[in-house]
């Protein structure tokens, strides 16, 4: 050692100590080859240095070059690194159970299901062990990430709720979990989106800009009214919006459906049966004529079987579509819709899990109350077969040809 006492050695280690990185190999590694004639281990000794840094800012002294070591990648993993399928079992076990906030304030699903709970459902449904699982509070964080939101439960006007709603959300999470272990089948959600008045209203929205934007000093009248319409592609989380100008009709909404199809149909070229989510709207009643003969006519000019399983009254917000119809209004909620362009190109730039949805325009205008006789229906009936139990709720149309 040359010329350490005491007071030098409390010097250079409390220089180390400020530096970091590579600077602070550099230091060690020139102090220890001056000082200690290049023994690392008289550097731990003297300094309290660790031997691997010591000994990596001398190679990095000797060949000019820095080595960047990745810090994020040392200590504990998350545990969704660590168990790479526990965020897709949390997904499957959490989606059944969320809705849209009913207001469309927060784009955030929230979920009825507590953290114990899950726990133990991925304990009991998904063959996970008590050691391998996270904690509940770590679980908790993690469906935070993940975007559901645990929210008190509010007093409010209670809801009509008909009897046999329990089972008709038992059908449709058996239907749904059957579809998506299905590789011919293809599960959808459709809904339509209230109306969107086109104007220079302000609709009482709020955008960041350093003036706010100016919208009509009175509300005059739309100067026209829009009807998105959405076909949500469950599983690969694609949605496509079809907009039309006219009314929301069992013939619009099948036409819809047709414009989706022949956009997707190359996508889904190995698909037999489509499985479609669907809430108990008047143009998309199970008893509504014309949207069943419709809907007869859609299946067999494209040969799928159609399984159109309906969510109780009243609870259409358990529909996954209606998520998306949040996320909407949450994105142009500060926008002065002037034009039917304008909508548009909002409503292309949204996002749903990261994707920007396909958007079409219909600009055909369409008749309400149409209606088939009895006589007129008997073709379209005897080609569906309506469930047992639930005869209102779950109904499939062949038209599959193979």
């Amino acid at each position: 050692m040359k010329n350490l006492d005491e007071e030098l050695i409390r010097i250079y280690k409390e220089t180390a100590s400020e530096l970091t990185g590579h600077a602070r190999r550099a230091f060690q590694a020139k102090i220890t080859k001056t000082c200690l004639e290049g023994n690392i281990r008289k550097a731990e000794s003297i300094f309290g240095w660790g031997r691997e840094a010591v000994s990596l800012g001398m190679k990095e002294l000797a060949s000019g070059y820095i080595c960047y070591v990745e810090i994020h990648e040392r200590g504990n993993k998350k545990a969704e690194v660590k168990l790479p399928n526990l965020v897709q079992d949390i997904r499957e076990l959490v989606e059944p159970h969320t809705q849209v906030d009913p207001k469309f304030q927060s784009p955030f699903t929230y979920t009825r299901i507590t953290a114990r709970a899950l726990r133990q459902a991925l304990i009991d449904n998904k063959g996970y062990t008590e050691e391998e699982l996270p904690t509940e509070r770590s679980l908790n964080d993690i469906v935070n990430r993940l975007g559901y939101k645990l929210r008190r439960v509010q007093k409010a006007k209670p809801i009509k709720k008909i009897k046999e709603a329990d089972a008709i959300f038992d059908n449709v999470h058996k239907v749904n979990r059957e579809a998506d272990e299905d590789p011919q089948t293809l599960r959808i959600s459709l809904d339509t989106k209230a109306k969107v008045n086109i104007g220079d209203s302000s609709r009482g929205g709020k955008a960041r800009a350093k003036e706010a934007p100016k919208g009509a000093d009175h509300d005059m009248g739309p100067t026209a009214k829009l009807v998105p319409c959405g076909i949500l592609e469950v599983a690969a989380a694609v949605l496509t919006t079809v907009v039309g100008n006219s009314v929301e009709t069992s013939d619009f909404i099948v036409d819809a459906l047709q414009i989706w199809w022949d956009d997707r149909k190359a996508v889904y070229s190995h698909i037999k049966n489509l499985v479609i989510n669907i809430d108990n709207g008047p143009s998309v009643s199970s008893h509504r004529t014309q949207f069943i003969k419709r809907i007869t006519e859609f299946a067999e000019a494209n040969g799928l079987n159609i399984h159109l399983v309906y969510y109780p009254p009243y609870y259409s917000k358990y529909n996954p579509v209606e998520r998306c119809w949040g996320i909407l209004e949450t994105h142009w909620n500060g926008t002065i819709l002037d034009s039917v362009d304008t909508a548009l190109e909002w409503i292309k730039t949204m996002t749903w899990k990261s994707n920007n949805p396909i958007v079409h325009f219909l600009g055909k205008t369409y008749e309400r109350g149409i209606r088939l006789t009895k006589k007129e229906m008997r073709q379209y009936s005897d080609k569906i077969k309506r469930a047992v139990t639930l005869p209102r709720w779950d109904l499939v149309i062949e038209g599959a040809s193979w």
